[in-house]
């Protein structure tokens, strides 16, 4: 935990395996979920409805992904909330994840956007080129791009269940926190 003058947050990080894992796809599936949009279950829970984040997600790939990296969760608590309110909230929509099945809709959801985003990645030469070159890097070979969408729409929702189950355990996390402390008056620094 570090005390500082700055924006309080929470962050709990899981180890994952790197972007070769079978799994791949559903980390790719559990981080559209639980953070894209703000449809996405964590921007409901913390920001829409309780009120007490200003922004909540998830996200695969820290540092980088060709290693065995984190899947983490974050939040950024409103002034008058604490990183212990986001601890339990995103716990709250953790174990929801590890214990009930998603709805039908929000798996059709992730497929879709999934190849909504492929279709949108490749609009320009720009884009084509990039993601070409990104595929054929990391994979020597660029129909992965086009596979990797193909992945995603074989997840099921028993593969959600069982990679949050065995991922999200408290022996595979690890967490960070940022809590405000404000300079006393007088104090270097401090308001004089």
């Amino acid at each position: 935990m570090l005390h500082e003058m700055a924006q309080p947050l929470y962050l709990e990080g899981y180890h994952r395996p790197d972007y070769l894992s079978k799994d791949d796809a559903v980390y790719d599936s559990i981080a559209d979920l639980m953070s894209n949009g703000r449809t996405s279950r964590l921007y409901r829970a913390l920001v829409r409805d309780k009120k007490i984040a200003s922004d909540s997600a998830g996200f695969s790939g820290l540092p980088g992904i060709k290693y065995a990296h984190l899947f983490a969760f974050y939040a950024f608590p409103l002034p008058g909330h604490t990183p212990q309110e986001m601890e339990a909230a995103i716990r709250a929509e953790v174990e929801r994840l590890k214990k009930e099945d998603i709805s039908d809709e929000e798996l059709k959801m992730i497929k879709t956007r999934a190849k909504a985003n492929l279709i949108r990645g490749l609009a320009d030469n720009a884009g084509l080129a990039q993601q070409l070159a990104i595929y054929q890097t990391r994979y020597d070979d660029w129909r992965e791009l086009f596979r990797s969408v193909d992945r995603i729409d074989k997840v099921t929702k028993a593969d959600i269940r069982r990679v949050a189950n065995q991922t999200f355990t408290p022996e595979n996390r690890t967490v960070g926190i940022i809590e405000t402390v404000t300079r006393a008056a007088g104090a270097p620094g401090g308001e004089q």
